[in-house]
């Protein structure tokens, strides 16, 4: 694994950086507009009937972007990052909105992590103990 990991080419490193960059951007406003509050934010949780969570779903937010734009804390970071874009594609499912934006952006959590980390995909491809069936 850590021979693979030395095998990633530059400018897989640079298009890693710069959607990791940007999405870490996007992850912390984002966070930071639920902690602050404003006006727009605070009547879109409260359309969604959630707005006694909107200073922990913001907290979440900022500690899963932090996570994800750490390397050694990465794998973490994505799979919360993961469960956050999922409650909010089925948030946005559920009252009957646009859910096409967050799946773009959970896409693009996993492509980074992918092109950072290409063995995230290694236990789909590696073979079991005990599977093999040669005589």
């Amino acid at each position: 694994m850590e021979s693979e990991r030395n095998t990633i080419s530059k400018g897989r490193k640079i298009a890693a950086w710069i959607i990791v960059g940007l999405l870490g951007l996007l992850f912390i406003m984002s966070g930071t507009m639920k902690l602050i509050g404003g006006a727009e934010v605070t009547a879109m949780f409260a359309r969604f009937g959630l707005n006694d969570k909107q200073i922990l779903i913001g907290v979440g937010e900022l500690v899963a972007a932090i996570l994800f734009v750490i390397p050694r804390t990465s794998s973490l970071g994505v799979l919360l990052l993961s469960s956050h874009m999922g409650g909010a594609i089925a948030t946005h499912m559920e009252h009957g909105e646009m859910f096409i934006f967050p799946a773009i952006v959970l896409l693009l959590v996993w492509i980074s992590n992918w092109l950072r980390n290409p063995e995230m995909l290694s236990s789909f491809t590696k073979k079991r103990a005990g599977t093999d069936t040669r005589p």
